[in-house]
């Protein structure tokens, strides 16, 4: 297992990793529409950041990724990628995604009405890296993931960045566990994540972070 930052000639197989990279986690998918949560999770990162990205490869495949932000403020946010999705992929006319903004929507107004928060992005000077990683169900326990994350971290300690953030679900205890083992810790309240489900069941936006200076 080798673990590398990003070449351009990576970017056909990363694409074709990040459909599969997710398997069996909570949000393996949003709304079954790959190429747009592509357009939200790997492409930006891809364009803009490529010397944030790196890459775990086995046997000459690729079987993880992590995408890096130095700097969040200076990075599109979440909420600005998903709507430039939604508007370019016209996802209110797909079943799959329709369905989920559907859910979303009934899930903000009973929020609004119990006046419960819901997730949203993260914005503190004092964490303003963040991260996004995924491994391939094949390679998880292979060391991939935290080779990985030792490359990001020696990336944000040469860069002087004070603090990384990332924001995973509160069910995903396999995913928290982990990150708290590469030194994150738990912050602030895990509101409700409108529209996703998993096992049928509602979840929930859990940040972390760590201090690196």
């Amino acid at each position: 297992m080798e673990a590398r930052m990003f070449a351009e000639t990576d970017r056909a197989q990363l694409r074709e990793l990040f459909s599969r990279a997710g398997e069996g986690s909570p949000t393996a998918s949003l709304w079954g529409h790959e190429e747009s949560e592509a357009a939200i999770y790997l492409d930006p990162y891809l364009d803009l950041e490529p010397s944030s990205l790196f890459v775990a490869s086995a046997d000459g495949a690729l079987v993880g990724y992590l995408a890096g932000c130095l700097d969040s403020a200076a990075f599109p946010s979440e909420g600005e990628r998903m709507e430039n999705a939604i508007r370019k992929y016209r996802l209110f006319f797909r079943r799959g995604p329709a369905t989920f903004f559907a859910r979303s929507l009934a899930d903000l107004t009973v929020s609004k009405v119990r006046r419960r928060p819901t997730a949203g992005d993260f914005a503190d000077a004092r964490w303003p890296s963040h991260l996004h990683i995924n491994v391939a169900p094949e390679a998880r326990g292979t060391g991939a993931a935290d080779a990985l994350m030792a490359l990001w971290l020696d990336r944000l300690k040469a860069a002087g960045s004070p603090g990384c953030h990332l924001q995973t679900l509160a069910e995903n205890t396999r995913a928290v566990r982990f990150f708290e083992r590469a030194g994150f810790a738990a912050h602030g309240p895990t509101p409700l994540v409108p529209g996703l489900r998993y096992g049928g069941r509602r979840v929930h936006q859990q940040t972390m972070v760590q201090n690196l200076c």
